[in-house]
């Protein structure tokens, strides 16, 4: 029936594909122009036919590549066995993958679920848990400090702590029990603190806000007020995970270790949703039967896909990988002479370059990458995201680069 319903479009242009698509669909996103339907490796192809070079991997989640043979081959062997069934029962395949996550994060306990923002959500939950009972703050008092320009996910709950007004517009009333503060300011995040403070809360990198990196030092500092003020760290690496910045995880970069990290989108080895919050077990030993839970959180299908996704990015050297090329894709891009350009910053393969809006929009700058075989996405008009699957090559990115200067010269002519 599918197959049948593609063939009508077959010899229709991709502006009629988009507007089909538009008819049906809330237009919650604004894509760049163009329709795919298939992905290989570091590279996505067009319904004409035409090939990119993926920058984007689907905000980290396709960080080991489309449709990488190894985590395939996982999925299609458990899906052939058992898919899902509920946590009511024990599977075979959910101790073995936290076993691993657990390892590789050097922490206790984990708690499977589905999305980033329900891994959020549960984190929110773990942190006020803790600070009730084990802190011994008064009844519905718990506050969490978080940093401004933050973004972990659009639930209700969540978006009540972003700074963002278009994530929050026309979706009050908002959950209390937040207080943001300047991000990568350790002296701000001190004076917030208060008795009734549970846990703070960062993204170790900011991704949404422009892929925002803190000073040397700072997530030590955190580290360490918060053991001083006997409050819980949590860090939110769902993008910032699992390879991207040249280390398995962000905070390894300062030796530090968080009471808890929220992890996500690599985990599904870019095929499923996959989630969890990982951390100490006096934090994640307080849930009990009935206080949480998913129906599809841990399933089987996700399990044996997570641990085919753990196993590749070790394995494979993806890490590694992740850490060299993205030193030498960050040191060209900051080579780049132009006036339209006002920085260029990230960590691993994960860079953002800021435009001048004076002279051109970041998606100005998408939509001329686009047409010459480049995929990535703005932020907040001003910022060009560059995070490819970890696999990228040093050739593959000698001829993205090669687009990106090309670029940048056709715009300056124009202006």
């Amino acid at each position: 029936m599918l197959k049948k319903f593609l063939q009508k479009f077959t010899k229709s242009s991709t502006q009629k594909l988009i507007e089909h698509e538009s008819k049906f669909v809330a237009h919650n996103y604004s894509p760049l122009p163009v329709v795919l339907n298939r992905g290989e490796g570091v590279y996505l192809w067009d319904h004409e036919g035409k090939k990119y070079l993926d920058m984007m991997s689907a905000y980290s989640a396709v960080s080991l590549g489309h449709s990488h043979p190894r985590v395939v081959k996982a999925l299609t062997e458990q899906a052939k066995t058992l898919a899902m069934c509920s946590r009511a029962y024990h599977t075979d395949t959910l101790g073995p993958f936290l076993e691993k996550l657990v390892d590789v994060a050097g922490l206790d306990m984990a708690l499977p679920m589905n999305t980033g923002a329900e891994a959020v959500e549960t984190a929110v939950k773990a942190a006020r848990q803790w600070g009730y009972e084990v802190k011994k703050i008064p009844e519905d008092m718990a506050e969490i400090i978080v940093a401004e320009g933050n973004f972990h996910g659009r639930t209700t709950t969540i978006i009540s702590f972003s700074t963002e007004p278009d994530y929050r517009k026309n979706f009050g009333p908002f959950t209390p029990g937040f207080r943001p503060v300047p991000f990568d300011d350790i002296k701000a995040v001190e004076a917030a603190i208060t008795p009734n403070t549970a846990a703070v809360l960062f993204e170790p990198i900011q991704g949404e806000a422009g892929i925002k990196v803190p000073r040397e030092g700072f997530l030590k500092e955190l580290r360490d007020l918060c053991d001083r003020k006997n409050v819980l760290l949590i860090l939110d690496e769902v993008q910032s995970g699992l390879g991207r910045t040249g280390r398995m995880f962000c905070y390894q970069h300062e030796n530090v270790l968080p009471d808890a990290v929220i992890l996500g989108k690599a985990l599904g080895g870019g095929l499923l949703p996959v989630s969890a919050v990982v951390g100490k077990k006096a934090v994640m030993g307080l849930f009990k039967p009935g206080s949480h839970g998913s129906t599809f959180g841990g399933n089987p299908l996700a399990a044996a896909v997570g641990l085919e996704a753990l196993k590749v990015l070790e394995e494979e050297g993806m890490v590694q990988n992740s850490a060299i090329l993205g030193a030498y894709m960050l040191e060209q891009l900051r080579g780049i002479n132009s006036t339209l350009v006002t920085g260029v910053r990230g960590k691993g393969l994960w860079i953002g370059m800021d435009f001048d809006p004076k002279h051109v929009t970041a998606r100005v700058v998408c939509e001329k990458l686009m047409e010459r075989g480049i995929l990535s996405k703005d932020t907040h008009h001003t910022v060009v995201r560059f995070a490819p699957p970890l696999t990228i090559t040093r050739e593959q990115i000698d001829w993205c680069l090669e687009q990106v200067r090309s670029v940048i010269r056709e715009l300056e002519l124009k202006n």
